[in-house]
């Protein structure tokens, strides 16, 4: 049980990587908390779940801060596609208002209880399209998961003294119900699922639970040497 004795405030875990962490989590002995903006997702989930907006900061801290996680894990986003041609500014705020401000305002609520305690770890769910590789047609997604992967890295070396941690995931193209959603817009489901499959080095998409074991070991201290990275996990995209 590597989680056992720890708290885990965990959002967007009604489906997809958050629902697999969430499930990866209680299994390894955490006490979770499972928040997501519909609650019928939750349904079956171990622990405590409720409905959440995380674009309400207050409701939001208020969540993190009756949770006191000695975990958090940031899953919350969207998806937008197109140049920046196509972007327009209500996609924009609402990409960082949603993948950005909502990590910003969980973690400023986390820290102060992890402090108390004498530590903590925070997994910030980021992407590989963002500093790390661009992707075409994801010009407002990677500008919104640059900027996790740099408030990351500053929350790691603020912290780094007093026993936080905090890391960020970086997936490459991972199953899930929204990645589905955005293969049937295109209105080829098939030949966007090949391309898809086809840019990734091991000719697969990944799982959600590739994903949740890395955010297990995150979250444990197995990785208590380990803060300030971005952990990319994409199949060999990165390295190709």
């Amino acid at each position: 049980m590597r989680l056992a004795g720890k708290k885990a405030f965990v959002t967007a875990a009604g489906q997809g990587i958050g629902r697999a962490i969430a499930e990866a989590y209680a299994r390894e002995g955490a006490e979770v908390t499972a928040t997501d903006l519909k609650a019928e997702l939750l349904e079956g989930l171990a622990g405590t779940t409720f409905a959440l907006d995380v674009m309400d900061k207050a409701a939001l801290q208020a969540a993190v801060k009756d949770a006191a996680p000695d975990v958090l894990v940031n899953c919350a986003g969207v998806v937008h596609g197109g140049t920046i041609l196509e972007a327009t500014d209500e996609d924009f705020d609402l990409a960082m208002n949603l993948n950005v401000r909502s990590q910003f305002h969980a973690m400023q609520a986390a820290i102060p209880g992890m402090l108390e305690r004498g530590g903590g770890s925070i997994v910030n769910i980021a992407s590989l399209a963002s500093s790390i590789v661009g992707v075409p047609n994801r010009f407002i997604y990677a500008s919104s998961k640059a900027s996790i992967i740099a408030m990351t890295k500053c929350v790691a070396v603020d912290f780094v003294t007093k026993g936080i941690r905090a890391n960020c995931i970086c997936p490459g193209t991972v199953d899930s119900p929204s990645l589905h959603d955005r293969l049937r817009a295109t209105g080829d489901y098939e030949g966007a699922m090949k391309a898809f499959k086809a840019r990734q080095p091991m000719g697969r998409i990944g799982t959600p639970e590739e994903i949740a074991h890395l955010a297990v070991y995150l979250g444990s201290d197995e990785s208590a040497f380990t803060t300030g990275q971005a952990h990319i996990i994409d199949g060999g995209w990165a390295a190709a």
